[in-house]
């Protein structure tokens, strides 16, 4: 959840974009794994976005809330194909992030904390992904979580594709930190993560398929680090993600080809963006199909070069706006 701060910059980014970014045709004929817009009015704060490995084009989301409800999104539509009640857990707190394991079960991280402390634990939400696309009850393992160092706010979890690990990234205006929970997490105590690397503000992040990469992404920008031995092993490559007024997702598609960002709202756009010098495989999910050329993708020339453009001026509309909003409150105090 923001503060009003945080949505009134959002807003600004939004309207920056909206005038510097000019529209384009969606083709009718789109393919999987493309650009999309959620069209379910119930999903108005997607938090986070896995693609589902059981079936190729769907997307799993849920809401910032406090329902048990998942959604399977088609992202050759944009529209719901499943909706999972989540049963056996408790009344959700703040759930901020999912992943997919290598066991096919799905992860869904009740991890946020808005105070910052004010949970003494957390929980981490485990079921097997379903094997058809229908409205349904699942039930679900709940699992309890603590920091190892004192509780925190986080919005990313992230599970490997190869170990099947577990991982959440803080939030914090200074920086975060990445969590590792232990090699199995457990039912009968509480699971302890300890932090193993040091991270800036994230609001999401994936493992590559391959579980060789690691994207984050914040509010204005995302990095991919290179991972190996369960750890980060480079500072982080700059990653020409798009600029949405409340940018909340990211994961990667079954193929590791492209990154797919998400953002809270009513309708909220889910926006493709290649990696750039990967060559996806012929005959999987998406690739070989044009390179998309709408806001954020990389197809286009020059693409990448006015993104950056764009961002300079939504981060200098959004920091003048804080400063003016900031005056504001003080005046009424």
């Amino acid at each position: 959840m923001r503060s009003a701060a945080l949505r009134v910059l959002g807003a600004t980014a939004a309207l920056v974009l909206a005038s510097a970014v000019p529209a384009v045709a969606v083709a009718d004929d789109q393919g999987p794994d493309r650009d999309f817009t959620i069209e379910d009015p119930r999903i108005t704060e997607s938090s986070g976005l896995a693609a589902s490995r059981a079936h190729p084009g769907v997307y799993w989301t849920h809401n910032d809330q406090d329902a048990p409800l998942i959604y399977g999104v088609d992202s050759r539509t944009g529209r719901t194909v499943a909706t999972l009640t989540m049963k056996g857990v408790g009344t959700p707190r703040d759930m901020e992030g999912i992943s997919v394991g290598p066991d096919g079960d799905i992860y869904v991280g009740d991890i946020g904390d808005n105070l910052d402390g004010s949970w003494d634990h957390v929980w981490i939400y485990r079921f097997p992904e379903p094997e058809q696309l229908r409205d349904q009850t699942v039930r679900a393992t709940q699992y309890d979580v603590k920091y190892a160092d004192g509780a925190r706010n986080a919005e990313a979890l992230m599970v490997h594709p190869k170990t099947g690990r577990v991982y959440i990234a803080s939030k914090n205006q200074k920086g975060g930190g990445l969590y590792e929970g232990p090699e199995r997490l457990s039912t009968t105590r509480t699971n302890v993560f300890r932090r193993v690397g040091e991270v800036p503000w994230v609001t999401d992040g994936a493992f590559s398929p391959a579980g060789d990469r690691l994207v984050l992404r914040g509010y204005f920008a995302a990095d991919e680090y290179a991972w190996k031995n369960g750890r980060l092993a480079d500072d982080g490559t700059a990653v020409a993600a798009p600029f949405q007024g409340q940018a909340e997702s990211v994961t990667y598609t079954p193929d590791g080809s492209a990154f797919m960002f998400g953002s809270e709202g009513k309708q909220s756009r889910v926006i493709r963006v290649d990696r750039e010098g990967v060559t996806p495989s012929p005959g999987t999910t998406g690739p070989g199909a044009p390179a998309p050329t709408g806001p954020g993708g990389t197809g286009a020339s020059g693409e990448s070069k006015g993104n950056a453009t764009v961002g300079v001026l939504v981060l200098g509309a959004a920091a003048a706006l804080f400063v003016g909003f900031r005056r504001l409150v003080r005046r009424r105090r």
